[in-house]
This record gives structure tokens, sequence and C-alpha cells, in this order.
């Protein structure tokens, strides 16, 4: 069946982990009629959390699409991941999406995963609402929970469906009905007598706060005092587009109570891609790729069509791999389950099979290239060592990976060199333990994790005359090789300078290049625990040569010997790297992140602002004390600090830390 634009809704189910958006989605798709039996999380067999890690760990790792027909039209619900670790895909999801509906539960109310989808969606500018999920839970209370909302977030909040007093359904307060749930259909009727004098108040107050989302319509209200139902909805709709109204809707999904009334409402109140700036049905096609999906069942590249439309036999533009492809087919996709379509319109989001885009690409007619604002995500602050358990797999690793990163834009994955570590770097230590279980269960190799090594330097702090002598008699022709050399510390670069001070030819000029080779490789590994020498003048001072026995490779040799009898006698000491860290915290949380910082963490704090309630605090700390520092932020602020982490300096580490360095180096040593 095809739409057309203005009967088409997007919208994000945001949230906490656990507060019911998975169970909402399923509710959503029953209800309409798009599956015919209601799953449960607890089961592991709800449409959108279809992974085989989901089900094992009943949580939401990848945002997945639903789409459903309700009223004459088509509503992709995007359920999103609710654990900070998966924020990369909601915002991804946001890309997709006109609105955003933000799930608290009746018992535990505002939690840190809806503060943090409500700062998500008022950067993305995008229209938003509150879902009081579980309101049948013991101890559940919607009033208090809308009244918590409007202490918050002040008094655009507005319910416009509450639930019944006897538990079985919700009051639409606009359209002044009940919608008592009966199974998979709820039952329209009329207001219960228990709840009427309690909604007629709340309707009143939800018409004046229709009422103020246009002049003519505040005009209309104080000449009669009364609004319609199409004026209030019309009311409703205007302030939710410019998110000076919040509407919020009671539900519990797995009674399907209030499924179909919040259905309604974002028929009502949500706007369709043809009411947003920067789509056009009738402009040259561009679509947006805000979603992949490679898995056994094949690679999906989902996407959000923002001009024109989309059919299976044309052909499109990738942008950022400047490559133009005939598409193959198209599916709408519901969890795992594809149906294969022709086309999409504008403002619909369709799944392109076997393409090789990634997330974050612009596709757009050939004739007319536009490239889309990339999707921002955090940087990844949480690093770990991965090596395969059985040796000789790290290729079948980083190509595991690489498929991975396909999927999930949001970690990264470093070779380095230094350290000889791979190292993946992701939002938290969930993410990297999902990913290494996709490792297995996908690309059957299993892995372990072990905390990055940090990449410490070495540095002389005196000044050294050394000498080098490199004498071999084999047979015939011999190597000879002989120089002295004075190493100082030096500040101007990190790269060793080499100069030279030789009279009268005691050592050839041909050979200076040669003595500085050999000291560049040695440089390489310092003589306390093995890591690169930094900030070192070398110069060749004197020296001799013997015309026959003299070659490059001899004075090589004794310009490293010279290294090795001259800088450990020049004071030589470990430096160890020092970040800038901006770590944001609720104010109630300054006195405990300060005291980490200082004591635990070795850190210098620079400064403070203080924003919203909440306080950015600057600091320097050494990189080598951070490495559990997503883990520990996340305990100390239940979750609501935020941090990043950036390289600034080296600098002299303190002897005991030097000490341990020098012990982890020889036992790595031992082992290898």
């Amino acid at each position: 069946m095809s739409y057309e634009t203005k009967n088409i809704r997007n919208v994000a189910l945001l949230g906490h982990g656990n507060s019911g958006k998975t169970s909402l989605a399923e509710s959503m798709l029953f209800v309409t009629g798009a599956i015919d039996r209601q799953g449960k999380v607890s089961d592991g067999n709800t449409v959108c959390d279809y992974d085989a890690e989901e089900i094992k760990r009943q949580i939401t790792i990848s945002s997945s699409v639903a789409p459903l027909q309700f009223g004459g039209s088509k509503i992709n619900v995007l359920d999103c991941p609710g654990y900070f670790d998966f924020v990369g895909d909601v915002l991804s999801a946001l890309r997709a999406v006109e609105a955003g509906l933000i799930l608290v539960t009746a018992k535990d109310g505002i939690s840190v995963g809806a503060e943090r989808s409500w700062k998500y969606l008022k950067a993305a500018k995008l229209p938003t609402a509150f879902v009081v999920s579980k309101t049948d839970e013991e101890h559940g209370d919607y009033f208090a929970v809308v009244e918590a909302l409007r202490a918050k977030y002040g008094s655009i909040v507005a319910p416009v469906t509450i639930p019944s007093s006897d538990g079985k359904g919700v009051i639409d307060l606009v359209h002044n009905v009940c919608y008592t749930s009966n199974g998979a259909k709820a039952v329209k009727g009329g207001v219960p007598a228990a709840d009427a004098g309690h909604a007629e108040d709340l309707r009143m107050e939800l018409m004046e706060t229709a009422a103020g989302a246009t002049e003519e319509l505040m005009e209309k209200f104080f000449e009669t005092m009364e609004l319609d139902e199409a004026d209030m909805v019309a009311g409703i709709k205007a302030g939710v587009k410019d998110r000076s109204v919040v509407p919020v809707f009671a539900s519990a999904a797995m009674q399907n109570i209030g499924t179909e009334a919040l259905l309604q409402g974002i028929l009502d109140y949500i706007p369709s891609p043809a009411e947003v700036e920067g789509i056009d049905p009738n402009g040259p096609t561009l679509a947006f790729v805000f979603k992949t999906v490679s898995d056994q069942f094949g690679k999906y590249s989902f996407i959000k069509v923002l001009q024109g439309k989309v059919n299976s036999d044309m052909s499109l533009r990738d942008v950022r791999a400047s490559s133009t492809d005939k598409l193959g087919r198209l599916y709408t996709i519901t969890g795992k389950k594809t149906v294969e379509t022709k086309e999409a319109c504008c403002g619909d989001i369709v799944a392109v099979g076997k393409m090789d885009w990634k997330t974050g690409d612009t596709i757009c007619d050939p004739k007319n290239e536009v490239e889309l604002p990339a999707i921002e995500i955090p940087e990844p602050c949480y690093s770990m060592a991965i090596s395969p358990k059985t040796k000789g797999q790290d290729d079948k690793v980083a190509g595991g990976l690489a498929r991975l990163n396909e999927e999930d834009i949001s970690f990264t994955l470093v070779n380095n060199a230094e350290t000889h570590q791979m190292v993946i770097s992701g939002a938290g230590d969930i993410q990297v333990d999902v990913l290494c279980a996709k490792l297995k269960s996908r690309f059957g190799v299993e892995t372990d994790l072990q905390p990055a090594r940090v990449a410490y330097r070495e540095k002389i702090k005196g000044k050294v005359e050394a000498h080098g002598r490199h004498k071999k008699q084999s047979g015939g022709s011999g190597q000879f090789g002989d120089v002295w050399i004075r190493f100082e510390p030096q500040e101007e670069q990190d790269d060793m300078i080499f100069a030279e001070e030789v009279f009268g030819g005691s050592v050839p000029k041909n050979f200076f290049p040669s003595v500085e080779k050999g000291l560049r490789n040695a440089v390489q590994k310092g003589v306390l625990a093995g890591y690169p020498l930094v900030g070192l003048k070398a110069v060749l001072y004197d020296g001799s040569y013997h015309p026959v026995d003299s070659n490059d490779m001899a004075f090589q040799t004794a310009a490293r010997l010279a290294y090795q009898d001259g800088i450990p006698r020049a004071k030589p000491t470990i430096l160890e790297p020092i970040g800038l860290l901006k770590v944001t915290i609720p104010d109630a949380n300054l006195g405990d992140i300060m005291s980490d910082i200082s004591s635990k963490r070795r850190g210098t704090v620079l400064g403070m602002n203080a924003e919203d309630g909440m306080q950015t605090v600057e600091a320097e700390v050494p990189m080598a004390e951070m490495s559990s520092y997503t883990i520990d932020l996340r305990s100390m602020t239940q979750g609501r600090g935020s941090f990043s982490l950036k390289f600034v300096r080296y600098e002299e580490a303190p002897g005991n830390v030097q000490q341990k360095v020098i012990e982890e180096a020889k036992a790595l040593a031992e082992q290898e």
C-alpha cells in the first residue's frame, strides 16, 4: 500500500533501559494488526528485540523499525536502546524521525535516561511527548509523575490522556472519550462518571494550553471561553511542532491500555514529514542512511527519503563513496521480517538490500549532488586492548569488527604500532562486551580484553659524553667504527636533533648519516622500560675510522653502543601522557568528582563552569589513571555524568609510577 507524505509519521521511542519501549512497540504492532501475537521481552519473542544478544540480555542494543498502519496513515516507530553505551544508535535514529516519545514509568518517574533523551531531542530541535508507562504496576502514580515532569520542564507539560480510575483504560481529554482495553482492540465509550469531574478540570486546563499556541485560537478562546475538539487538536499540534507544548500519554502496554489513544495522539499532534522544513516531495531524490544491518539475514541500509521518491529501478549516488549504484530490492522491514516493496514516498523509511552504503551516507540523484551533515556521535571514551584467544586470528578479529562497524559507527578500532595492541574504543563496557559476543556468534572468533597499555615516553635530564667502538675481524675484511657522542636533553622537539662537531676528519663525512641512522633506530627503545626516547640532542664530536674495515653498518653499530653506554648515565626518566578532562555532572556530585580527580587519579583541577544545574569541571589528569573512568563516573553520578578526554602533553611521572612502569615492562619482556 502506498501513502502520501502527509499521511506518514515517524517517531522514536526513547528513555531509560527497562522503561517499556519495546513492549510499547509490540503493543502498537499488535493493536494495529501488524502482528497476530503479542510477544514479551522476558520471553525473548518481541518483534523489535530479535538479535540473539538482545534476547539473551533482555535489552535493546540496536534501534529497530516497526512500521504499522493506523487510521489511514503509516506510522514508522523506531524502538531505540535505553542503555547509554548505545547512544550512537539513538542519535542516528533521531535523524529519521519528526518527533520523540520519552517513556517514564509510573513507579520510577523521571530517570537519567529520560533526562538524557530530553537533551538529545532539544539539541535536535525535535517535538517531544512523554509516555508514562506501566500505569498498571503496583505503587505506580501517573499524576505524581506528571507533576514531577511539570516541576522539571515547566507548564508546557500537558496531560492529553489519563488512566481511568478503574485501571481498565485511558481517558482522552481532547476527544472526551474513554478507551477501555479489551484484548487487542479498545472499546470507545463515554468518560466514566467516577472520573468525569477530574477529567473536565484537566480538559479545561488543556484547552487553555491549546489556545495559547496561536493568536487566532487565543482570540477565539477569550470570546467564548471554549474550544471545540478540532481547535484543541490544531492548538496542541501547533504547540508540539514548536516545542511549546509537550503532551503526556498514559500507557500500560502489556495490557494494551492506552495504546490506541496514543496512536490517535501521534496522528493528531505529531507533524508529518510534509510539515517539516527540508522535506520536499517534488524535489530531486535525496535520502539519508541512518542505520545499517549486516547479519546472517543479509545486509540492509535503512534510508529516510527527504526529497522526491525512491523506487527499485533507480540509480542513486552515494556522495561519500563517489559511486553511483543501481538499487536492488526495496524492503519494508519489521524486526527481522522483510516485505518487498516497489517504492518509498518522500518522508517514508525503507531498507535497500546489498548496498555498500554506510550509516551517515547521503544518497541522491546523480544529477543533483548534495551532502547532508554527518551524524554527530560522542567520542568513544572507553578503551580496551582486544586480542584473539587463539593465536594467529588477529585478521579474523579485525575483519569481524570492520563488518560490525558498518552497523555501529560509534566504536573505533586502532592498531597501536607502539604498544603492539589492537585497541577497541566505545561508549562503555557493555557496548564492548556486546561486540565481543557478536564476534563469537557471527564470526566464530573468541577474544580476550585487557586494559590498553599506556604509551609512555623516556627522556634524559643530564648531559653525558659516551664512547662506542665496534671492531670485528673475521677472515678477510673486518668491521670498524669508533665514535664519541655527547648526549643532552633539548626542549625544541620530540624528535632527536643530530649534530656534528668533528674536526680534522677523525670520522669521514660519508659516515655521519650512518651514525645518525644508528641513533634514530636506538631511540625507539629507551633504557628504562623500552619506551621511545624523546627530546634528545646527540652531537658526534670525535671518533676514528679504518680505511678498509669502516663501513655504514659498523658506524651504525658504534652509534648504538655509544647510546647504550651514555643514556643510562644521563639521568633517564619516564614521561607519562597527560590529558585534559572535561567532566559534566549534576551540582550534587561536584564534591565527589573533585575529590576523585585529585586523590584517586593524581589530577589537578583547573576550573569549573555551572550551567542548567550541571557543573563542568576541567582538570589535567594522567591518562594512565583514566582507563576505568567511564564505569566509575557512571556509578558516582548514577549515569548522569559525561566526559571528554584529550591528550595534551607528556610530563615526568612520579617515582612510584616509574617503578611500576619499569616492573611491568620487565614482566612483559619475560612473557615474550
